[in-house]
């Protein structure tokens, strides 16, 4: 495998465990009452996700120009798999962070 597709391809992983390890961090701000931080927190995985995407976007351009010849491998399917994951997680935090206004509301909170 080429050392650039290699080096893309890790950044993929890196960048979405960052972004799920970001939108953990949401939700548990979230738990504490620490809205802002979560809200922090969610952008900072956002901003993981474009990275990552960005990265992705630059991949699969490069294999429908026939630029890579070689076939998928396990570690760009493991790639595509924490990016996935990331984008799931990062909305299900959100959906979790939104359970915790309303919670924070009925108990009088802000």
């Amino acid at each position: 495998m080429d050392e650039e597709k290699l080096n893309v391809i890790m950044k993929l992983i890196i960048d979405g465990g960052s972004a799920k390890s970001s939108a953990v961090e949401a939700i548990s701000a979230a738990k504490q009452s620490n809205f802002k931080l979560a809200e922090k927190k969610l952008k900072e995985a956002d901003d993981f996700l474009v990275k990552g995407h960005n990265a992705q976007t630059g991949l699969l351009s490069a294999e429908a120009a026939n630029e890579y010849q070689d076939s998928t491998s396990l570690i760009m399917v493991h790639a595509q798999d924490h990016i996935m994951t990331a984008i799931a997680f990062k909305d299900l935090a959100r959906k979790i962070i939104d359970l915790y206004r309303i919670i924070n509301k009925m108990k009088g909170e802000k």
